[in-house]
C-alpha cells in the first residue's frame, strides 16, 4: 500500500503563532489559563495542558493574573471584562481573525448590517459578531430572512470557509434580496492558509483510492476539508487521529492519502501514517 500526503496540511500560520505564544508564556510561568480551547485540536489542547495551559470556560475561573485568548479571538465584552478584573490578556487572535473582526465592526460604523456567511455557533463567529452591537448576523442559507436597514447590507464570511463557498453564496443572496437591497458591500474575509489546503487535498485526490482527514471533530476547517475531499468522489474518512481508523477501509486499497485541518500537529499525521503502515 502506497501512502500519499498532501503537499500542504496541518499547522496554518495563525494555529503555530498561538500555539507558540503559550508555549512561550509557560517557559515563564508554570501555570496559565486559556479562555476555550487554544485551538479546536484535541491533541494540542491536551498537550499544552499537561505543560501547564489550564483551559478555563468563563473569566471567573481564572486563577492566575492573567488570561490568554484563543486563535479564534473573543468579543468586546470580554475584552472589557478582563479590564475590570484587572487580569493581563494575552491575545493569540489569528491576524487573519483580527482583520475579520476590525473589517466588520468598521462596517457597522459605516451604518451596514452586517452578514456573516458561517455558523452561527463556531467561536470565532461569535466573536466577531461580539464587536457589532447586534447589527451583524450569521446565516448559511442565503434564502434565510434577515434584517437590512435602509437596505445597507455587508457580506463577509467565516475565515475558514471556502473563497468559492462564499462568493456563491453572496450570489445567491443577492438574488433572494435583490428588491430590499441599495447599497452592498462584499469583503473576502477567508483564510488563504485553509484555502490552500483545500485546494491540495483535491490534488491528492487525483492520486489515491482512499483519503484520511485527520483532525478535531470540532474544527470547522477540518470539517470543510473533509467536505472538500468527498465531494471529488474519493471515498473519504474525517478521524480525530489514528484510534479511528478501522482495518476495513483499506482492504484492497493500494493507494491512501492522508491530509490534516490547519489545526492538526504533525504528531497525529504521523500516528496515523504509522498506523497504516502496520495495517499494511
Amino acid at each position: 500500500m502506497e501512502i500519499i500526503k498532501a503537499d500542504l496540511f496541518g499547522f496554518c500560520f495563525g494555529v503555530r503563532r498561538a500555539v507558540d505564544i503559550v508555549e512561550e508564556k509557560l517557559d515563564e510561568r508554570k501555570k496559565i489559563d486559556t479562555l476555550g480551547p487554544i485551538v479546536h485540536n484535541p491533541n494540542v489542547v491536551e498537550d499544552l495542558s499537561a505543560k501547564g495551559a489550564e483551559v478555563v470556560n468563563s473569566l471567573d475561573s481564572v486563577k492566575t493574573d492573567s488570561v490568554i485568548i484563543t486563535a479564534h479571538g473573543a468579543g468586546r465584552e470580554i475584552h472589557e471584562e478582563i479590564e475590570d478584573k484587572g487580569l493581563n490578556l494575552i491575545d493569540t487572535t489569528c491576524p487573519i481573525v483580527k482583520k475579520a473582526q476590525e473589517t466588520a465592526e468598521n462596517l457597522v460604523q459605516q451604518g451596514y448590517q452586517v452578514v456573516i456567511y458561517g455558523e452561527n455557533d463556531h467561536t470565532e463567529v461569535r466573536n466577531i459578531l461580539g464587536w457589532l452591537d447586534g447589527k451583524g448576523v450569521a446565516i448559511l442559507d442565503p434564502d434565510e430572512e434577515v434584517p437590512i436597514p435602509e437596505g445597507r447590507v455587508a457580506l463577509l464570511s467565516q475565515t475558514t470557509k471556502g473563497k468559492k463557498y462564499f462568493f456563491d453564496f453572496a450570489a445567491d443572496f443577492l438574488q433572494a434580496n435583490r428588491d430590499k437591497l441599495e447599497d452592498v458591500k462584499i469583503v473576502d474575509t477567508t483564510c488563504g492558509e485553509t484555502r490552500r489546503r483545500y485546494e491540495a487535498a483535491e490534488r491528492l485526490a487525483e492520486q489515491v483510492e482512499l483519503i484520511l482527514v485527520v483532525g478535531g471533530k470540532n474544527s470547522a476547517n477540518t470539517r470543510k476539508l473533509a467536505e472538500v475531499a468527498a465531494n471529488t468522489g474519493i471515498e473519504t474518512h474525517h478521524i480525530k487521529d489514528e484510534s479511528e481508523i478501522k482495518p476495513d477501509w483499506v482492504d484492497g486499497v493500494k493507494t491512501v492519502g492522508i491530509t490534516a485541518g490547519a489545526s492538526t500537529p504533525q504528531s497525529a499525521v504521523s500516528s496515523v501514517e504509522q498506523t497504516l503502515k502496520e495495517l499494511d
